[in-house]
């Protein structure tokens, strides 16, 4: 029987249980459970509209398990997906999905997110996330701790993007292999920066 694997996966998960601010940089989960994909429709990914996004930050904590954010979620290979239920569009239901590429040397959230509104489309994004605790009142007047994610930046990569994103130090080096009306740049690298 191989214990030591089972050993080091407890002791991996112990700090993350005692301290949610780690376990989301670690993996972006919390409680060991995915944050929902669907914070990203907040953020305006869902939106083609708006230039800009206007909810720009969202507690991680309120979100788990929130009737907001209720529509099942599943793994998806290196990918969370959140699909919405019903019939959906001539290819499917609308769906949102991320995958966590990693963490900055300064601390900030690297993910990749796509959503697909049911057509033909889907529509990535690379957003880069600060998160941090913060104290907030519920509405009995308790003290309340939110884990807040907040919105940095927002770089639309295109409708059915392919590539990859890795990270070295604070810059993020984006491979783009194929995208219709992303940046159209086969290569590029943006500075993670905090305002």
């Amino acid at each position: 029987m191989k214990v030591w694997p089972l050993v080091f996966a407890l002791l991996a998960a112990a700090p993350a249980a005692a301290d949610p601010l780690a376990e989301v940089l670690l993996s972006f989960t919390l409680n060991g459970k995915p944050i929902p994909p669907e914070i990203f429709s907040d953020f305006g990914d869902a939106s083609l509209s708006d230039d800009k996004p206007i909810v720009v930050v969202i507690d991680a904590r309120a979100a788990m398990d929130s009737n907001r954010y209720a529509d099942p979620i599943r793994p998806r290979g290196d990918w969370i997906e959140q699909e919405k239920p019903g019939p959906g569009g001539i290819n499917g239901p609308e769906t949102m999905a991320y995958r966590y590429v990693g963490r900055t040397a300064n601390g900030l959230l690297v993910l990749l997110a796509a959503w697909s509104g049911g057509g033909s489309g889907n529509f990535f994004w690379l957003h880069v996330l600060d998160a941090r605790p913060a104290r907030a009142f519920q509405t009995d007047g308790s003290l309340y701790e939110r884990l807040d994610l907040a919105l940095v930046r927002s770089y639309a990569l295109g409708d059915r993007w392919l590539g990859d994103v890795t990270i070295v130090g604070n810059a993020i080096r984006i491979q783009t292999e194929h995208s219709l009306g992303g940046s159209g740049a086969p290569s590029e690298t943006i500075e993670a920066r905090r305002p």
